[in-house]
């Protein structure tokens, strides 16, 4: 089972950040607000989606403690936007302004890309979405290439990832591939 976690504050836009990752997800999903999430939801979930929320919706950030169990958490992990933002905090990076709505073509690392998108194409047009910005957490490899901040990373031991853009909009087989590989069992 795949946990997907809504940041979102209003259920409503819950329709634009969470229901197109259960989509491409099919099935075999749980859904749950950060809130709500029991130590049984993350044992029993293979891997975690963190979808992201509205340019508006910060409320996740007075709430970090309920994101404590990342840290120690054996399974694969996916933070999407505002879940990578969570992440890095959570891993001791900051969080600064940085305003970015539209199309942008990122280069990405090749090992990033062999894994992740179809035919391993280094330069993908992803979407952005954001009114923040992460650092890069010390112990975590910066995925992307050519922009001072991490559009995209990965901790260097566990295989846990965040991205600044939204894969539920353009690059569906992120997601795919995400939920495909690292078969836990």
């Amino acid at each position: 089972m795949i946990l997907v976690i809504s940041v979102c504050r209003e259920k409503l836009h819950e329709l634009e950040f969470v229901k197109p990752v259960e989509k491409i997800l099919r099935d075999n999903f749980l859904t749950k607000n950060y809130k709500d999430v029991t130590q049984e939801d993350l044992n029993s979930a293979e891997k975690v989606i963190i979808c992201g929320t509205s340019l508006r919706d910060f409320e996740y950030l007075e709430h970090l403690g309920n994101f404590s169990w990342i840290k120690d958490f054996p399974k694969p992990v996916l933070g999407i936007c505002a879940g990578m933002q969570i992440i890095g905090l959570t891993f001791g990076s900051e969080i600064s302004n940085g305003v970015y709505i539209g199309t942008h073509f990122g280069n990405f690392s090749e090992v990033f890309a062999n894994k992740f998108f179809d035919e391993g194409e280094t330069v993908q047009e992803v979407y952005y979405l954001h009114k923040k910005i992460v650092g890069l957490p010390e112990g975590f490899e910066k995925l992307n290439e050519g922009l001072s901040y991490p559009t995209a990373f990965k901790h260097g031991e566990k295989e846990i990832y965040g991205v600044l853009f939204h894969p539920e909009v353009l690059n569906r087989e992120l997601i795919e591939k995400f939920v495909e590989g690292f078969k836990t069992n």
